[in-house]
């Protein structure tokens, strides 16, 4: 009996080992398969050149600001992370990019007399982290700004924690009243819109608006936009989930992309499988320097043998697609 107790226990402690090992040769190959994937794409640290068609990912720390850039026009698609904290609360005393993002915009957009012509704004749904610095650029006085696209918040429509621990309504509020102030027209009719802009066409997605007597998150809300130029395609996601089948829904009508901005800043719940099945990017851009999720980083990295670049780690980044056929990314920006 004992004879037989000592074998299985030898058996149980070689049979642990081996899996131990197992385990350590699939993470070793998991680690030298990512490495490969993120050398697939080279970035040239930024010279100083202007002009043309690109995409500018600006380094806002964990939020989203999206400069567009086409035939000369400029757009902005959120505006970073700001300094403001107007109900006190510890957990949003945030560094705030507003003052990084006007500095960006008169760097890149002004004119011979210092006028930053901003064809449009987009804010993709009202999270500081997405439409605080707004407020800041559009009062700027240098800054002209032709038309927002701004879904409608509703404050019954978001779930009670959000309401009482978050500031939306006057992140909304704020960009609302600098819009209004400086007579900016806001869209907010959102559902099957497109347009050209520069070379580019900029189509809408999830553009419906929060349900009637159902709470949701605000990132269920969110905006997503794709850009488009001579079959090149680029899919900024906002903070889009799946919590309510958006994904599903906006991932099958897109199909295919060269591009995606992750969702949420590669958190969690966003980035879901069919959604990155479909759009299968040959790449993804991260708008954070915390790490992906384990899960995202499997579906768009070793599934889908995409690598994911941080903003953060490359200090901003420019996908510059003047030439579709040899796009090149920078960083480095400012």
């Amino acid at each position: 009996m004992k004879y037989v107790t000592r074998r299985r226990i030898k058996y149980l402690f070689v049979a642990v080992i081996a899996l131990a090992l197992a385990a350590g040769i699939v993470a070793s190959g998991f680690a030298i398969a990512e490495v490969a994937i993120e050398g697939k794409y080279e970035f040239l640290s930024y010279d100083g050149s202007k002009g043309g068609d690109r995409i500018h990912f600006l380094n806002t720390g964990s939020s989203d600001a999206i400069l567009l850039e086409s035939a000369g026009k400029f757009a902005l698609i959120d505006c970073g992370e700001d300094s403001d904290n107007p109900r006190g609360f510890d957990g949003l005393e945030l560094q705030g990019y507003e003052d990084f993002v006007v500095r960006y915009l008169n760097e890149f957009c002004s004119d011979d007399n210092g006028v930053v012509e901003l064809d449009f704004i987009l804010g993709t749904h009202a999270h500081s982290d997405h439409l605080g610095g707004f407020d800041t650029v559009i009062m700027e006085d240098n800054v002209r700004i032709g038309r927002a696209y701004l879904k409608r918040y509703y404050e019954d429509r978001i779930d009670d924690y959000e309401v009482e621990n978050w500031d939306n309504l006057e992140v909304y509020e704020q960009t609302v009243n600098a819009l209004n102030a400086k007579g900016v027209p806001i869209i907010s009719e959102l559902e099957n819109v497109s347009f050209a802009f520069g070379n580019y066409t900029v189509t809408v997605y999830n553009g419906k608006e929060a349900e009637e007597g159902k709470k949701v998150g605000e990132n269920e809300n969110s905006l997503a936009v794709l850009i488009e130029k001579d079959g090149y395609r680029v899919m900024l996601s906002g903070d889009m989930n799946n919590y309510d089948g958006d994904e599903d829904e906006v991932g099958a009508a897109v199909g295919k992309v060269n591009v995606l901005k992750l969702g949420h800043h590669g958190y969690r719940g966003s980035s879901t499988a069919n959604y990155v099945k479909a759009l299968s990017p040959d790449f993804a851009i991260q708008t954070t320097g915390n790490p992906v999720d384990l899960g995202v980083k499997f579906r768009v990295t070793f599934s889908n043998g995409a690598p994911i670049y941080s903003t953060v780690d490359h200090n901003g980044i420019i996908l510059d697609i003047t030439d579709v056929s040899a796009p090149r990314l920078y960083e480095d920006i400012l």
